[in-house]
C-alpha cells in the first residue's frame, strides 16, 4: 500500500481475518512489502501500522525489524489479540529471491501462517511460499475471495468476442499475458511496456522508451507472439512521445511509429486504431490489466478512447491491479491482484496455491474445492 494511501484495496481486504484473528485470541505478526529491494523503493510501513489501527479501531504497533532477534523478541512477547506490523519483508535482497535462510527467519515470529496478499501469490517469495516450508500454512479469505472470483471470468464463452489490454512496466504484462492472451483472445491491444517491446520487436525505433525491468526475455518472448500469427494485435500508427527528462505532459507530441521516435524522447502514449475501438464495444469478455498510458502525467489519449469504447460492455470487463484501479476512473468489476491475476488467469494456479496445495504439515488444505487447481481459460 502506498504511503500516500491513494489505494487501499489490497491491505482493506485482509481486515476480516485480522478480526476474526484477534476476536479469537491469536498473537498476529503482519508480515507485508512495499517497492523494492532492488531500485531502493522499499520503505517503512508505519503507515500500515496507522491505517489497520484507524480500520480496526484497536492498538496496532510497529517494529521496524522482521528478521532480527529483536523482532522475534517483540513477537514472543506479544499478548492473545495483539497485532504488530513488522519492517517491510522487502527490505532484505533475499525476500524477492526467495531466500530460504531469510524465510526461516520470518518463521520465528509465529506458529502458522495465514497467507493473504493475493497481489503478489505469484511469486515466490520468502515471506509468502519461502514461509510454507517451515509453517503449517493457510489461505486467508482474501486469497480464498480473489480466486474464487477470477475462476468466473475463465473458460470459454462461446459467440463472443473477447479482448486483453496490457499495459504498465512490469514483466508479467508480457511474459505471462501477452503470451496467453495471444492465444485465447480476438483482439490484444499492447500498451505501456508491452507496446514498447512489441514496437522494437517489429523492428521500429522506440529512442529512450521504457523496456522495463527484464527486457531480453519480454522481446524474445514478444517477437514468438508475432511470429506465431495467433492474435490479432493492435498496432497503432501513431505514438505519443515526450523528452526523457520528466517535462510536463504538453512537451508531448504525435509521432508516425514508421518515422521512429526521436533520439532523447520516449512513447507515452498512443492512438487507438477506430477498427480497434469498435471491436472493444462490441467484447463479451475484457481484461484490461495495467494503465494504457502515463496516466497520472497527464497523458490520457489511448486511455480515454479505451475506456469510452468499454463503456458499452464496462460489466463484462475485468480490470486487474491495485495501482491501476487507483489511477483510472473505473467503476466495473476489479481484481487486485495483476500478475497474480494474469497468472491465475493463464495458468490456473500461481506460485502461494501450489505451496499451501504441497503444505505437508497440514493434514488438510483449507482451500475449497471451487479455488482453481487448473482453469481452461
Amino acid at each position: 500500500m502506498d504511503p500516500e494511501l491513494i489505494s487501499t484495496a489490497r491491505i482493506d481486504s485482509e481486515l476480516a481475518d485480522l478480526e476474526r484473528l484477534v476476536e479469537s485470541g491469536a498473537r498476529v505478526a503482519v508480515l507485508s512489502h512495499q517497492g523494492s529491494h532492488r531500485d531502493g523503493s522499499a520503505t517503512s510501513l508505519e503507515h500500515v501500522t496507522e491505517h489497520l489501527a484507524r480500520r480496526l479501531n484497536r492498538p496496532v504497533r510497529y517494529f521496524p525489524e522482521n528478521a532480527s532477534d529483536e523482532a522475534v523478541r517483540v513477537s514472543r512477547n506479544m499478548h492473545p489479540g495483539d497485532i504488530v506490523v513488522f519492517g517491510n519483508t522487502r527490505h532484505h535482497a533475499g525476500e524477492e529471491q526467495g531466500d530460504a535462510a531469510l524465510a526461516y527467519r520470518f518463521a520465528q515470529l509465529g506458529d502458522q501462517v495465514a497467507v493473504g496478499g493475493f497481489s503478489k501469490a505469484h511469486r515466490a517469495h520468502a515471506s509468502n511460499t519461502g514461509l510454507l516450508e517451515h509453517l503449517p500454512g493457510f489461505a486467508a479469505g482474501s486469497l480464498v475471495t480473489e480466486a474464487r472470483f477470477l475462476s468466473s471470468w475463465a473458460g470459454e464463452r462461446p459467440d463472443t468476442c473477447s479482448a486483453a489490454i496490457l499495459g504498465g512496466r512490469k514483466p508479467e504484462k508480457t511474459l505471462i499475458g501477452l503470451v496467453h492472451f495471444a492465444e485465447t483472445c480476438d483482439l490484444v491491444i499492447p500498451a505501456g511496456v508491452v507496446l514498447n517491446t512489441v514496437l522494437r520487436a517489429l523492428g521500429h525505433d522506440v529512442a529512450d522508451s521504457d523496456l522495463g525491468t527484464k527486457p531480453a526475455a519480454c522481446l524474445d518472448a514478444a517477437r514468438e507472439v508475432l511470429a506465431s500469427g495467433n492474435a490479432r494485435l493492435h498496432v497503432p500508427r501513431t505514438v505519443w512521445a515526450a523528452p526523457d527528462d520528466g517535462t510536463t505532459p504538453r512537451a508531448a507530441h504525435p509521432v508516425a511509429i514508421e518515422d521512429g521516435v526521436p533520439d532523447g524522447h520516449a512513447i507515452v502514449d498512443f492512438a487507438l486504431e477506430p477498427w480497434a475501438a469498435e471491436l472493444l464495444g462490441k467484447t463479451g469478455r475484457t481484461v484490461l490489466a495495467g494503465t494504457p498510458t502515463r496516466y497520472l502525467d497527464g497523458h490520457r489519449e489511448a486511455s480515454d478512447a479505451i475506456l469510452a469504447s468499454l463503456e458499452p460492455v464496462a460489466g463484462t470487463t475485468l480490470l486487474l491491479g491495485g495501482d491501476t484501479v487507483a489511477e483510472l476512473p473505473w467503476s466495473g468489476p476489479v481484481a487486485t491482484g495483476g500478475g497474480s491475476a494474469l497468472e491465475l488467469l493463464a495458468t490456473g494456479t500461481c506460485a502461494v496455491l501450489d505451496a499451501l496445495r504441497n503444505n505437508t504439515r497440514l493434514a488438510v488444505s483449507n482451500l475449497p474445492h471451487d479455488v482453481p487447481g487448473e482453469v481452461n481459460t
